[in-house]
Formats: structure tokens, sequence, C-alpha cells
């Protein structure tokens, strides 16, 4: 029976990264994956190959649309297929990173399924039904998330699909219908619509992006109308039939109402993810759940079992790989006898349509929730002047901070690039920066962050360019 410190079950952003660290703090540690391939749903079906297809729609929409007002001579064409391929070729050299740094770190992978059938002991069963079992004096379970499903709506990959069948679409729909207007739906609807489809988004809800600040929601919801999506807000699709040519997709308001058919070529189920935890054996050896079937942790991500942690999308939290990385190292450490830790109030979210829509910290409705005061900074980025000359004026970036301390409570974008000016404002809510702290911050002209200063100094009403 191999031995080992620390087994890491799956091997997504979590889990291979908490497994390179335990190594790197001396641990013998192995993972187990399941797939054949390291990386999860990130990289294998997720983050990065949706990544690549935005990435490539929006140069495809920029060369149809943009580039002939900046002199640039261009009839783009679409090859679907070269697009795809470029996607996967990205997806294989990230797993294959994953691979290589699993073998630079010493650390032995087991592909198969995992389940713990007592303490300190993980079986293994591969595809071949072949079994063994691995001694550990630590187990960390990171077996991420699923896509969660809508009863009595069956997805095929085909014309019923998740995140999954949409990113390998072998055409362009004509109207792609997506249930839920959150993050997922939200990009994967953009990487279509720009590739030429009719894109119709139905929400239970109100508004988009449940959970983020309201001015955020409103402000990205009138651009991506401007851009051609439609919404149908405050509804719910009940059902969808297949048996013609087009598919008939049942929607209803949700709060009770007659039904209205809509057709459309593809239906992007969207509605979420579930924590995977099926066939791990949790039930048996004692780990209990949360209300939600997420594995219960303590703050240090120990189960009610000693000697297993979890970390992820199985536990509670956002469902974000950096946050899982970082919880991956913080549990490495933990286990090497250090003092890990996460502060999940300097954790960015992202959603990558264009313009970015990044967040940090808290809502306006979250502080107000909560009887917080607080002053709010902000400067439209039309008031930017690497925004205006790069055409990119769409959005704002908005500070909130406390009355009392004038500390960085929030930091809420709707612009270009905002995904990567959100490590500015996770790195001042990470060391309790004041408002102050960015204003007076010398930011780089003309660039889009000077955006985050000049909202800072807007929270002590001393903007500049506005």
């Amino acid at each position: 029976m191999p031995s080992y410190d620390l087994v890491v079950i799956g091997t997504g952003p979590g889990g291979y990264v908490c497994a390179i660290r335990a190594a790197q703090l001396g641990l013998k540690t192995a993972v187990v994956e399941k797939r054949a391939t390291h990386g999860g749903t990130c990289l294998n079906i997720g983050c990065i190959p949706s990544k690549a297809l935005l990435h490539a729609s929006e140069l495809y929409e920029q060369a149809k649309l943009a580039f002939g007002k900046m002199g640039i001579g261009v009839a783009p064409s679409l090859d679907l297929k070269a697009m795809m391929a470029f996607k996967d070729q990205g997806v294989e050299g990230n797993v294959k990173g994953v691979e290589f740094l699993l073998k630079k770190n010493r650390i032995d992978a087991f592909h198969g399924t995992a389940r713990i059938v007592g303490p300190g002991k993980v079986a293994v069963t591969g595809a071949k039904g072949d079994a063994q079992t691995l001694d550990a004096r630590s187990i960390v379970v990171a077996t991420g998330s699923d896509v969660a499903r809508l009863k009595g709506i069956d997805i095929d990959e085909r014309r019923i699909v998740s995140s999954t069948g949409a990113l390998s679409l072998p055409d362009v729909p004509r109207h792609l219908l997506v249930i839920g207007g959150g993050v997922i739906g939200l990009e994967l609807g953009s990487v279509w619509r720009r590739l030429g489809s009719r894109v119709t988004v139905v929400e239970f809800l109100d508004g988009i992006l449940p959970g983020m600040d309201g001015e955020v929601r409103r402000q990205a919801q009138r651009l991506f109308e401007r851009q051609g999506m439609t919404f149908r807000l405050s509804s719910k699709v009940t059902g969808v039939d297949k048996s013609g040519p087009r598919l008939k997709v049942s929607v209803e308001p949700a709060s009770g109402g007659p039904a209205e058919i809509v057709e459309a070529d593809v239906v992007l189920v969207a509605v979420g993810r579930v924590p995977y935890t099926d066939g791990l054996g949790l039930a048996e050896v004692g780990i209990k759940l949360d209300e939600r079937g997420r594995i219960a942790v303590d703050h240090h991500f120990a189960t009610s079992v000693p000697g297993i942690w979890a970390i992820g999308d199985v536990i509670a939290g956002p469902m974000l790989a950096h946050k899982a990385e970082d919880e991956g190292i913080a549990v490495a450490e933990i286990l090497a006898g250090q003092a890990g830790h996460v502060n999940y109030d300097a954790i960015p979210n992202v959603v990558y349509t264009y313009p970015e829509i990044a967040s940090v910290g808290k809502s306006e409705e979250e502080l107000r929730a909560a009887g917080i005061a607080y002053n709010v900074g902000r400067l439209p980025m039309t008031a930017n002047g690497r925004a205006k000359v790069n055409m990119t004026t769409e959005g704002f970036v908005k500070i909130l901070a406390d009355v009392a301390t004038d500390r960085v409570l929030g930091v809420h974008m709707v612009c270009a690039d905002a995904g990567n000016m959100a490590a500015e404002a996770a790195l001042a809510i990470e060391f309790g920066a004041a408002a102050e702290d960015l204003a007076r911050t010398c930011h780089a002209h003309p660039t889009l962050s000077e955006a985050v200063k000049e909202a800072a100094m807007g929270v002590a009403r001393r903007t500049i360019h506005m």
C-alpha cells in the first residue's frame, strides 16, 4: 500500500495547487484524478476554453465593427472549426503544463475514481477496473462542482446544452436561448452573439448577475442590450419540446401565469453549479454536509472527520478557481504546521464579457443591510483619456469607503480590462488601505487603471477629470 503524507482528490485549480504547495513544504504527496487529464473543470471545460472563445470572438467583432474606425481595412470571415481548434490548443497547453508541474514537484498522480474507505485510506479504481488503496496521513477533498440541472429539461449536449456543450457547438445557432442570467450564461451568450446568434436570456430574478452590486447589474444589462442581447427577467423556463426541427421553449412569469412558446435552435442551461461529492464515501466515514450539499468545514478547512480536509467548490463560498487555489495553498501550509489563511473579503469576482465586470469586497446593498455608513467615489470611463482613444468608454469604476475610517470596503468596475484592474482593488482591501491611499498612489498615464485612482479621489469629492 503506497503511503503518503497527503493525498489530494481532484486536480482542478484547488487540488493541484494544494498538492504543489504541500510538496514544496516537504510533504510526500499524491493526487487522484478521475479525468484522463489534469486541471479539472476549469482547464478542460470551463475557465480556460471559455476565455479562449471570448477572446477570439471579441477580436472577430472588433474586426467587423471597430477596425474601420481606426483606419484598418479588413473583411473578417468566421472559420468556426479553426476557432474551436484554437480553443482546444490552449486547453492542451495548459493541461500539459499542470502535468509537468506535478512531475517537477515529484507528486505521484493516480488516474481513477477515488473513494475514502476509512481513516487515512483512499481506494482508487482505474478505468479498467483495477484497484489499489493509498495510505495517507491527511486527505484533501478538492473534487469541484458539476452543472446544476433543471427538472424536466434533459441536457443532451447537442441542442440542449450545459456550459460544456456550449463550448463546442459545431455551428452558430440562429437563436440561442440561455436559461440563467449569471456569469456563465452571460459569458457564453456573449460569445455566440458576437459570432452571429440572436441571444435571449431568461432569468428567474428581476435582474441579471444576482449577488453583484445593483448599479453594476443595471449598467451591465443596459450595455448587453445595446449589443443585441434580449432579456426576459422575472421569468422561468418550464419545458422544452424537442420533437420538431426547432426547440419550442415554454417561458412563464416567475410568479405564475400563462406560458409563451419561444422557438430556439439551442438552449443553454446555465443555472449554476452544485458540489460534486458523489461516490466519495463521505457519509460512510462520517463527513457532514450542510443544507446545500457542501462539505462542512471549520476555519482551517477541516471536516468533521479528523485527518480529512476540503477546499474549493465542495465547501461554502464563491465557486471560483482563484478562491480554490488560495484555499489549496492555505490548507497545505496548515498541514505543514504553518498559518494558512484566506481573506474572503478580498476575492475578486470577474465576468469576462465585454466590457468586463469585476467586484471585490462589499456591494452597496450589503453595506446598507449591515448598517455600515459609506462614501462613494465614482468615475465614468468616458472621463478616462486612455479609454477615449481606445474607444472603450463603456462603464465606470466605483469605490466604497467607510465613512469613519476611509477604509476601502468594496470596489466595483464595469469597463475594459476590469479583470486585471481588480488586482489593485484586492490588494487594497487585503492590506486595509484607505481610499486616500489609492488616491495618493501614482498611476501611469495614460492607462485605464487611472480610473481607480480618480474614483478613490472621488470618495473625498476631489476628482480631477469630471
